[in-house]
């Protein structure tokens, strides 16, 4: 399993004036943030608190004058879960591979193999039987929908998700996470390893590769010990990853129902189970895609801390692009307003909603939190807490998706 790079380090943020007329905008964000975070408190994907996180959104967008619509799907309970199958597997063809001669090695061969091939469709993001296996249970999205004010020409979808993350070890320093993505790359080499020496035992029965392959299974165990620390330490509150990104949505559907842009439909999205398998996103996609109407996503992700910033690749295994449109939209709006020091950022070795997006066909962009040096403050920490809420970066990143929004709706006109 390999994980996105970040640390709880921020560049010093550029100063930026809140203007007046954000005042109010920026004081129903931070009561939407305050609410998810600390009124209602950890939303692990799938849990109570998850759930009571949208009804609060429901609820916000009923009183705004909204039909949101409840959605519910069945979703994985942790993103950690495929990984510890993956360990499992791998320890099952180490045992079995000395059993019975050359019928227990091509059966361990076999195992590995397949095993390998699933933990690459998971960390490529494909659909595989390790979903398919893991402990599922009940999650949900809020949906709906702002229609343009004169003619229909575009969608854009909001995305921002409720659920927060446990807090493993590996989060809790940056020391810690570039040992878990030294330690997460070797284990990927071992287990490729484990699959070329068992075919070779098939064939030639050489006594010397059970013994090699331990190596392997050392690591299938400290994967699997990983796997088991981070489901069993506790959620964090999620006040920047992401009760920023899903009061976001609910502030900008206050503001833009009283202002509907005149050729954008909008898609406002609270999105449950995104710190599992992206469970909400696929769904909500899988059910609405052709319901609309030259459609474009705009994801939402951390931005509490810093920014704003725009994502130019996002990946685990292979990297993931985003709509070279939206990057020139976003470029341009940064150019038109430098008071909000806005920077284009990587995010390596994880996604966002945004590949979700992409892979339903609907080109996107992530605005996200990331420091100048790709990193996300307090990210999955028990830290992540309101009063680490930066207000700066709130008035920043609610000024740039205004403007980009504004920007996007207005160049339907030009076309």
């Amino acid at each position: 399993m390999t994980i996105e790079l970040t640390s709880s380090q921020t560049a010093p943020p550029p100063e930026f004036s809140t203007p007046d007329s954000l005042s109010a905008e920026l004081e129903t964000w931070q009561r939407h943030i305050r609410a998810l975070a600390e009124e209602i408190g950890p939303r692990g994907s799938t849990t109570e608190g998850e759930r009571r996180g949208h009804e609060y959104c429901q609820r916000v967008l009923a009183g705004l004058g909204f039909e949101p619509q409840w959605e519910s799907f069945r979703s994985a309970r942790s993103a950690f879960h495929p990984f510890l199958l993956v360990a499992l597997f791998i320890l099952g063809a180490y045992l079995i591979y000395p059993l019975f001669g050359r019928v227990s090695v091509a059966t361990a061969a076999l195992l590995a193999l397949v095993v390998f091939i699933f933990a690459v469709m998971e960390l490529t993001l494909r659909e595989n039987p390790l979903r398919k296996l893991v402990a599922k249970a009940g999650s949900q999205n809020v949906v709906a929908q702002l229609p343009s004010q004169e003619v229909h020409r575009q969608d854009l979808v909001l995305i921002g998700h409720v659920d927060s993350q446990h807090t493993p070890l590996i989060f809790q320093s940056s020391g810690w996470l570039r040992a878990y993505q030294v330690f997460s790359t070797s284990a990927f080499v071992a287990f490729a390893g484990m699959v070329l020496l068992y075919i070779l035992g098939i064939f030639t029965q050489w006594g010397w590769i059970w013994p090699v392959s331990t190596i392997t299974a050392v690591f299938a165990l400290l994967l699997g010990g990983v796997c088991l620390q981070a489901v069993s330490s506790p959620f964090t509150c999620g006040a920047n990853d992401n009760a920023t990104a899903a009061g976001l949505v609910l502030a900008l559907a206050g503001s833009l129902g009283e202002a509907p842009l005149k050729y954008t439909r909008l898609w406002l999205v609270c999105t449950g189970s995104e710190e599992a398998l992206h469970d909400g996103a696929i769904d909500f996609f899988r059910q609405h895609r052709r319901e609309m109407v030259n459609p474009k996503t705009l994801v939402f992700e951390g931005l509490g801390g810093a920014g704003p910033s725009w994502l130019v690749k996002e990946g685990i295994v292979l990297p993931i692009l985003p709509d070279p449109e939206l990057i020139a939209l976003a470029e341009s709006v940064s150019r038109q307003h430098p008071e909000l020091g806005a920077y284009p950022s990587q995010l390596s070795g994880g996604v966002t909603e945004m590949s979700d997006s992409i892979k339903a066909g609907v080109p996107a962009l992530t605005l996200m939190g990331l420091t100048r040096d790709n990193a996300l403050p307090y990210w999955h920490q028990i830290e992540d807490t309101v009063d680490h809420i930066d207000p700066q970066a709130l008035a920043r990143n609610y000024a740039f998706a205004w403007h980009f929004i504004q920007a996007y709706d207005r160049q339907a006109k030009a076309d």
